[in-house]
């Protein structure tokens, strides 16, 4: 499982022009399964999601978690983080987990931030989206579970 967190000041999902997603402070997680993902991966990169310090205190330091700032999430689906590129010139995604299996996956993933009384949007899986957003900072990681 990988994430592309970016620590944003607003970010929204748009398909076929209507907004299907959308927070304020917060996180945007671009979200990519692997064949074997487990229910471990997910939990894992949940709790560290939620709990990452990325946000500044009073300090001027990264010192408080998603949950200390009141922050929400909004989660798009992104098989393509599982792209080859190291040969030729058109990704391979064939380490992408299947649709059917990434979107349980995604799903599960959703509720597990959910059980830590965080806010989450979505996109809509497997759909044409527009993303944006306003990056705040910008701080933006890489997380796996692997």
């Amino acid at each position: 499982m990988r994430i592309v967190l970016q620590r944003v000041k607003e970010a929204k999902v748009t398909v076929d022009g209507q907004v299907t997603g959308a927070i304020g402070k917060g996180h945007l997680l671009l979200v990519g399964f692997t064949h074997g993902d487990t229910e471990e991966d997910l939990r894992y990169l949940a709790e560290k999601t939620v709990h990452l310090r990325v946000f500044e205190d009073d300090h001027g330091k990264m010192n408080r978690s998603l949950l200390d700032v009141g922050g929400a999430i909004l989660s798009v689906s992104q098989f393509t983080l599982y792209g080859d590129c190291r040969k030729g010139r058109r990704p391979n995604f064939m380490e992408a987990a299947r649709p059917e299996e990434a979107l349980r996956l995604y799903d599960r993933f959703n509720d597990m931030l959910r059980e830590y009384g965080v806010r989450v949007e979505t996109g809509r899986f497997g759909a044409m989206m527009e993303v944006s957003l306003i990056n705040d900072g910008p701080v933006t990681l890489i997380l796996e579970s692997r």
